[in-house]
């Protein structure tokens, strides 16, 4: 064989390969390193072709830290036929960019719009569904029941309440609040609660997107309530020098009432020595009357990649990762909440409430690391930090964080 004959033959079976590779066949790129994410992804795939048994899945697995780094490089040079992501801020530059495809019909031709309803805002961007959800967890303030009962309080359903409770703890010498700061992370939560309970969820969206200035008086609105905890002393005073575990034992040790955090710390409360009837679980409260109640629950998504091979087959697995049973099986592996609202209720008492308060929920946030932009997220949130230790910075802080946000939204 001449050496061009063989560069012929060469093109011809890597033209074979490639069309056998698309015919019935869809690549998946995914971050589910971790020991149940690889195990609900593997029984999901496997039932999926069990379903669908003319379609063959290669299934491509990365680290987290390398799948951040090397998906917008594969969405525009090498797309796979599916690719795991985030909802909302998080997916909206691929969809602006053109890197993901409009899946509107999976979501009509299957029902979804309803089934998948308290995510549906979380997943459009102009008007158009971008990819489906599988599995979210709930955020909440934990509590300890036995506490509660003790001091005579009513779980809180409104901001005053929740302030009168804290007053009463306070004077009973129990911290209402426990937390832990050094990691950063956890102020998020606190300033995304508050302001989507005082402002609302578009609001909250357009301002971790950029599109209004930190120094608006509608965030300030925001710090205002935040000051009525912190300024009378609400949060245990060293939280700047502890991560949110060094926080769980203030809690079990009744020195703090309450923890606002994602189910995920139940396991840690439980293993630090707190039965599961001394904790209890309650929705953040209301602040602004009849305004549209918000959750945070950070969302894992699938999308079809715009320059995806096997569109029509993608299609399918979208489809199917979305069903009902799909859902549960996974969540149950992951131990998380399934988004279809008609998926199995958890039996798990925590997550059974978690799957109630987030299937009727108006909408879905992120998380502000995961909603804002990564520079502005890690400014933001060294700036809810200084603002928890030194709450009459409240202005200068703000102020400086809109300089930041004008330079990263140019």
């Amino acid at each position: 064989m001449t050496f061009f004959n063989g560069l012929k033959a060469l093109a011809l079976s890597a033209a074979l390969l490639s069309s056998t590779a698309f015919a019935g066949e869809i690549v998946i790129n995914s971050d589910h390193s971790d020991p149940a994410p690889k195990k609900a992804m593997e029984e999901l795939i496997a039932d999926f072709q069990k379903a669908h048994p003319d379609i063959k899945v290669k299934w491509n697995n990365f680290d987290h830290e390398g799948y951040k780094a090397a998906i917008r490089n594969f969405l525009t040079a090498d797309a796979p036929d599916v690719a795991a992501w985030y909802a909302g801020n998080r997916m909206e530059p691929f969809v602006k960019a053109g890197l993901f495809a409009d899946v509107s019909d999976v979501w009509t031709a299957n029902g979804l719009n309803d089934q998948l309803k308290s995510a549906a805002s979380s997943m459009t961007i102009d008007g158009k569904k971008w990819g489906v959800p599988y599995t979210y967890y709930q955020w909440g303030i934990y509590y300890r029941k036995d506490i509660f009962e003790k001091q005579g309080i009513t779980p809180p359903k409104t901001w005053a309440e929740l302030l009168a409770a804290c007053e009463k703890l306070k004077a009973a010498g129990i911290t209402p609040f426990t937390i832990g700061t050094k990691a950063l992370w956890p102020t998020g939560g606190w300033f995304d609660y508050l302001n989507l309970r005082v402002n609302g969820y578009e609001f909250h969206m357009d301002l971790t997107s950029g599109k209004v200035p930190y120094t608006d008086p509608r965030v300030k609105a925001v710090f205002a309530k935040w000051a009525e905890l912190v300024k009378p002393g609400y949060f245990v005073a060293n939280h700047a020098a502890i991560d949110w575990q060094d926080a769980v034992p203030q809690m079990v040790q009744g020195k703090a009432a309450m923890y606002l955090m994602g189910n995920f710390a139940v396991a840690t409360m439980k293993s630090g020595g707190l039965k599961e009837e001394q904790i209890g679980f309650l929705q953040f409260p209301q602040i602004t009357p009849n305004l549209p109640v918000a959750e945070e629950a950070p969302t894992d998504t699938f999308h079809i990649p715009a320059k995806a091979k096997n569109k029509e087959d993608a299609k399918k697995f979208l489809a199917y990762v979305a069903s009902p049973a799909a859902q549960s099986k996974m969540n149950a592996t992951l131990g998380q909440l399934p988004v279809n609202s008609k998926a199995e209720k958890p039996q798990d008492v925590f997550l059974k409430q978690g799957f109630e308060m987030l299937s009727g929920a108006y909408a879905l946030a992120q998380f502000y690391d995961r909603d804002a932009n990564a520079e502005m997220a890690k400014a933001g949130m060294e700036g809810f930090q200084e603002f928890m230790v030194k709450p009459d910075k409240a202005d200068a802080i703000l102020e400086r964080l809109e300089k930041i946000r004008q330079r990263v939204h140019k």
